[in-house]
């Protein structure tokens, strides 16, 4: 049984506002296959529901937190000149969604 199709794709690249065209979508989908038979190959590891899951790569991990260090500003003029379109304190960028 397929677990993915071209439809469902498509759907969920609609959503996200990026169509794809026919390679694209079956680029994905082969991808899609390819890691479905890669989880297929795990799921049979006798013992597999035995086995703990990991919280971390590492056994004996220690989260160190670094204490907060203050460091000055960029002048806001100094980072303007990087812009090429700015008003007052606001940097105009390219629409990058649909209407």
């Amino acid at each position: 049984m397929k677990k993915f199709t071209k439809e469902m794709v498509d759907h969920y690249a609609d959503k996200v506002w990026i169509g794809l065209t026919k390679e694209e979508n079956k680029m994905v989908l082969d991808e899609f296959a390819k890691i479905d038979a890669d989880i297929d190959q795990i799921n049979k590891i006798p013992g597999l529901e035995k086995i703990e899951p990991m919280t971390h790569c590492l056994d004996f991990y220690l989260y160190e937190l670094r204490e907060d260090k203050t460091e000055d500003a960029i002048e806001i003029e100094k980072l303007f000149q990087n812009c090429d379109d700015y008003e007052d304190r606001e940097i105009r960028v390219p629409r990058v969604v649909k209407k």
